[in-house]
């Protein structure tokens, strides 16, 4: 007799804004559906079409099911099974060794594969802290922009999102919605059924930008001057809410002095833009209080991306847009949510802390963090990285030295992956790590007030545990006998939010569990009288914490590293920028081995302006070499004016081993770092195009054993 059809909650756990709700349905122990939970007030019972397929992704053919230990050269991807013992027992002889001799020897390296506070980073961090390891400075995405609005509004916070239905001006800067943020883009359609404006502010016409009113297209990492043109207007014309400024704002008077020196003119020169499209905007922008902004990341990852987003983020304090529900800004909402990092994480562990923490490697610079011999100054040269919720050969900066370091033979690398990723093909021992719908995890998110609950929906795939499992061995198999090292997931999950903070008022533990999630308690329009999350209590448009750093108190522009101002001569030699937003199919490296997925991108493209393909007798369609000091790459072109003059678009982030030439974007980017916050300067790049030879370009000798067998006839 068949067991009857059950429905589990859970919540998709991938880097994204919308941290939507799901509902699982499962049929004699198996799921074999999913979908968004209509009871969740912002999923609406909608997921994008990358997760509506997650049940494709759980029982993915290729799925990794047992441990594996390499047989071949570093980056053939050839493994033989073994089991978890033999597993952890050989991790943990080797990486006891070194703990022994030079603990910081071992770097970890995560990201956001989940968003989950348990499977993220609780026992894998306190496994890390204890050993005395490296620390990861994780600052790949969002640390600038985050550093922006933790300089001028304390922490990452914001509007809420369900509001922006009822804004009358929407800026969506630097945001393709559509693609990685859909239930913000359904309220925004909502406000713009209702009359509202909405203006896309991108260097690429978008889906997003296709969609709205307006498209004003700066040139690439010129933002920061595009808001100081508009607070030039916005105090020229004393389009200005005096009082809100005079009772919630620090520094106006030296704000003011510094966008006097963004007239119009110096405006429009460094944006590429008309100045009248500037002002129209600013006016536009300063008539309503329902102004709304809708920032996102793209914007910020150039050399100047954290000064940008403090410009932008003093423009609501200037108008008094704050005073209104549906006027402010977002860049995250993550801030909101009373998360006890330091119990999930467990710093205290490390044997110097807090005198004398283990060193900070950032993680953009990996790829030179690998190929560093170790000296005074760095400390002991990297002998073991374990890799998990990350595919840093494909996602870092710099890819050919990233590619290069964990090619050495000498590096003992451990990855916990779903898939053989790029990464997992350089890894002496592949370890199978759980999906979301395999074990417990709790979540906050930066795109709505919500925490949420995900419980296991079906028993895990063959031997695949979760990460917190994986690392609770590899402390047994050590002999580490730390009790923060063995606690349940269950009781991380209890200990991961502040109870008694006021925003869980009425709120536990068990309560949570049972409802799937609870709305945070906070004000409708949380900045109306102020009460911002600075040292103030005010909206800093000067930062005290920023001068006393020795760096400008005030949001200035800085030009690009590789742009005409930061660099000619760089500028002579490699005239286009290239920026590689997400492809609206992937999510970052996720996805991409995903088959129907992957057949909807198709290929990797890259989008040119007419008049450059003119210049490089480039015509849509054919095969074209990207490329500059750091290496290259091929795509098909397409030839369209949706890429501004002088921007090409390569829409990212394909597996090396499943592109036609086994390389991505990443081979152009530069590890370089912003301005603020260490974040990674993925879009502050330049290059060259040309025709690929004979129309193609020869694939790099991969052995087939890298390439999956099902995708072999597609590469």
């Amino acid at each position: 007799m068949n067991a009857p059809i059950e429905f589990a909650r859970a919540v998709c756990p991938h880097d994204c804004p919308d941290t939507c709700a799901m509902r699982v349905t499962i049929d004699n122990g198996r799921a074999i559906k999913v979908v968004g939970d209509p009871e969740h007030a912002p999923t609406q019972g909608v997921l994008c079409t990358k997760v509506s397929r997650y049940a494709e992704r759980v029982y993915h053919p290729n799925r990794l099911t047992t441990p594996m230990k390499r047989v071949g050269r570093k980056g053939e991807g050839r493994f033989e099974p073994i089991s978890w013992d033999a597993a952890l027992e050989f991790a943990a002889a080797r990486l006891s060794e070194i703990a022994r001799r030079a603990p910081e020897a071992i770097l970890p390296y995560s990201y956001a594969g989940t968003m989950g506070l348990v499977q993220g980073d609780s026992i894998a961090q306190r496994f890390f802290h204890k050993l005395g390891a490296s620390q990861l400075d994780r600052t790949i995405c969002a640390a600038a922009g985050a550093a922006g609005m933790k300089y001028t509004y304390g922490t990452g916070v914001g509007m809420h999102t369900e509001f922006f239905a009822e804004s009358e001006v929407i800026l969506i800067w630097g945001a393709n919605p559509i693609a990685s943020n859909l239930h913000f883009w359904t309220r925004a359609q909502e406000a713009k059924r209702r009359g509202a404006q909405l203006i896309a502010i991108d260097p690429y016409r978008s889906l997003t930008a296709e969609k709205c009113h307006q498209h004003i297209a700066p040139k690439p990492g010129t933002d920061g001057a595009l808001a100081l043109g508009m607070m030039n207007v916005l105090i020229t014309e004393d389009l200005l809410d005096h009082a809100y400024i005079e009772a919630h704002t620090l520094g106006f008077a030296e704000l003011k002095e510094r966008a006097l020196n963004y007239p119009l003119s110096r405006a429009s020169e460094i944006c590429g833009i008309e100045g009248q499209v500037i002002a129209d905007l600013a006016r536009l922008y300063g008539g309503t209080k329902k102004a709304a902004i809708r920032l996102n990341y793209g914007l910020q990852r150039v050399r100047g991306g954290g000064n940008a987003v403090r410009a932008i983020a003093c423009l609501p304090s200037l108008t008094g847009a704050w005073r209104e529900r549906a006027g402010g800004a977002l860049l995250s909402s993550g801030g909101w949510a009373p998360v006890d990092s330091h119990a999930l994480q467990r710093p205290d562990l490390m044997p110097g802390w807090p005198a004398r923490p283990s060193r900070v490697v950032n993680m953009n610079a990996i790829g030179d963090a690998l190929l560093h011999p170790g000296e005074a100054a760095f400390g002991p040269k990297i002998e073991a990285i374990v890799v998990y919720n990350s595919n840093p050969v494909a996602v870092a900066p710099d890819s050919e030295r990233v590619a290069a370091g964990f090619a050495r033979e000498d590096l003992f690398t451990i990855v916990l992956e779903h898939f053989q990723t790029d990464t997992a093909d350089y890894a002496d021992l592949l370890l199978p790590a759980t999906t979301q719908l395999e074990h417990l995890d709790v979540h906050k998110s930066y795109g709505h007030t919500h925490v949420m609950v995900n419980l296991p929906a079906i028993a895990p795939i063959g031997d695949a545990r979760p990460n917190t499992e994986i690392f609770r061995g590899l402390a047994r198999h050590m002999g580490l006998d730390e009790p923060a090292l063995f606690e349940s997931d269950e009781a991380i999950a209890q200990a991961a939010f502040r109870w008694q903070d006021k925003t869980l008022e009425g709120m536990d533990w068990p309560t949570l569990k049972q409802a799937g999630w609870a709305k945070l308690n906070l004000p409708d329009a949380p900045f109306a009288d102020g009460g911002f999350r600075t040292p103030s209590g005010k909206c800093e448009f000067y930062s005290e914490r920023l001068a006393q750093q020795g760096l400008d108190p005030l949001p200035d522009y800085l030009p690009p590293y590789e742009s005409a101002d930061g660099s000619p001569e760089l500028a002579a030699r490699y005239p286009l920028a290239m920026i590689s937003p997400p492809a609206r199919n992937f999510l970052n490296s996720t996805f991409v081995n995903i088959e129907s997925l992957r057949a909807t991108e198709g290929e990797p493209h890259l989008d040119i302006h007419p008049v450059d393909a003119h210049a490089r007798n480039i015509a849509d369609g054919d095969q074209v070499r990207i490329f500059n000091d750091r290496g290259s790459m091929q795509a098909r072109a397409r030839v369209t004016d949706r890429a501004r003059e002088g921007l090409v678009v390569g829409l990212s982030i394909w597996w090396k081993k499943l592109a036609p030439d086994g390389r991505n974007a990443n081979q152009l980017t530069s590890q370089a770092l912003t301005d603020l916050g260490g974040s990674a300067t993925f879009y502050d790049c330049l290059v060259e195009v040309e025709r690929a030879r004979n129309g193609s370009e020869t694939r790099l000798d991969i052995p087939s054993a890298h390439v999956p067998r099902e995708f072999e006839a597609d590469v």
